[in-house]
């Protein structure tokens, strides 16, 4: 019974941190059209200045805070200097300039941090185990888990209950219907990339005392909400959701069975699922 209680809560947890860094992919590529190959790079960013926050004051809380904040604002610059040019110029000029972002992140990273890897202890509020169905689980797994359940409940809260998903939900449909019913469209799709980077941000953070951070972090993240995404269908953010956790159970149940392949699971899951529902499992035909 423990060993199974522990695989379901690493599952959970490994889902929920899957689909934060994934959300703001969902956003810029199922809701807005935008192809971001530079998203992965918003986590790794977001990792470095929150452990760097987090080392010059101490505080894990504040590290979180710096790192939402510090991605949101690289995310926002990017946005406002380089995307808004390309909007309209097609996905291949979005994936060739947001591709090339991916190694001036890289190498910015290496020039300010340097390329050794870096790690963060867990806080000493968090460092305790508990015993749950027989199984002893780390408490910074379980604030992960309420952590990433409390994003996504916001952001999917945000998106079907607020006036503010209402407009990002017209916009998607009928930009033009929406622009002549006074909604300012670039200013809302700014405002959702800038969502998107920060959220991601505070996952890179959070993910470092499970597998440290370095330059390049981003791009093995990014794969994984690529496939997230698709699998998900495109514009679903629940169905990014679901995606994310079957992923993340797959990925649990791999590294116990075929830890040496377990990256292998991520496409044999999407294979199957594409299969059965080519428009994934929440998207619709377009």
């Amino acid at each position: 019974m423990g060993i199974f209680t522990e695989y379901a809560i690493n599952g959970l947890q490994a889902g929920l941190l899957l689909f934060i860094v994934s959300a703001g992919l969902t956003l810029c590529f199922g809701l807005m059209r935008v192809i971001n190959m530079a998203h992965g790079s918003f986590y790794m960013v977001g990792a470095f200045l929150g452990l760097q926050v987090s080392v010059m004051t101490g505080s894990f809380v504040l590290g979180l805070l710096g790192a939402a904040i510090g991605s949101a604002l690289v995310g926002l610059t990017v946005e406002r200097t380089l995307f808004q040019r390309i909007y309209s110029r097609g996905p291949f000029a979005q994936v060739l300039v947001s591709f090339g972002l991916i190694f001036v992140f890289d190498e910015l990273v290496r020039i300010i941090w340097g390329g050794e890897i870096r790690s963060l202890s867990r806080p000493e509020y968090l460092s305790e185990a508990y015993q749950i169905a027989g199984a002893w689980v780390e408490s910074y797994r379980l604030f992960l888990i309420a952590f990433g359940g409390v994003l996504s409940g916001l952001l999917l809260w945000g998106l079907v209950k607020t006036p503010f998903g209402l407009m990002i939900r017209a916009a998607v449909d009928d930009r033009e219907s929406a622009e002549l019913l006074g909604v300012n469209v670039r200013q809302l799709f700014s405002v959702v990339f800038l969502i998107g980077a920060s959220v991601a941000g505070m996952a890179g953070f959070v993910a470092i005392p499970l597998v440290n951070a370095f330059p390049g972090m981003g791009d093995d993240v990014l794969i994984s909400a690529l496939i997230v995404v698709v699998m998900g269908g495109l514009g679903s953010v629940t169905g990014s959701l679901l995606a994310s956790l079957v992923i993340g159970f797959g990925l649990t149940i791999g590294q116990v069975f075929m830890a040496g392949y377990a990256p292998a699971v991520m496409y044999v899951i999407l294979g199957l699922v594409l299969l059965a529902r080519p428009n994934g499992l929440l998207g619709k035909p377009e």
